[in-house]
């Protein structure tokens, strides 16, 4: 059981909600797929990271390798197109993506 350390006003932070994980790689790009062709569609610079974060994803069964598979297939299709780069929480250089004209067009999905 985790410990939660009271604030120093005396008030006890509720704890951050865990991510949940998905242990079949199919099951897991159904649920998160079609958040990434709404991001796509917007035609705004994204990082998967950020995306993932934001929109409180579950993680992959293999978490360091599932994220750039999906990237990687999502680029493929014609979905995504490179933008760039940006930075990680722990300021490590990844690619930064941006939806092409065929999904700002929705001709996916």
């Amino acid at each position: 059981m985790a410990v939660i350390q009271p604030a120093l006003d005396g008030s006890i932070p509720s704890p951050a909600p865990e991510r949940r994980r998905i242990d079949d790689y199919d099951a897991w790009v159904d649920r998160v797929r079609p958040v990434f062709l709404e991001v796509a569609r917007s035609g705004e610079p994204f990082l998967f990271w950020e995306v993932a974060h934001r929109h409180r994803l579950p993680d992959p069964p293999d978490r360091d390798h599932d994220w750039g598979r999906l990237a990687a297939q999502l680029h493929r299709e014609g979905v995504t197109r490179t933008a760039g780069f940006g930075l990680t929480r722990d300021r490590s250089g990844v690619r930064r993506w941006r939806g092409t004209a065929a999904a700002r067009d929705g001709r996916f999905g």
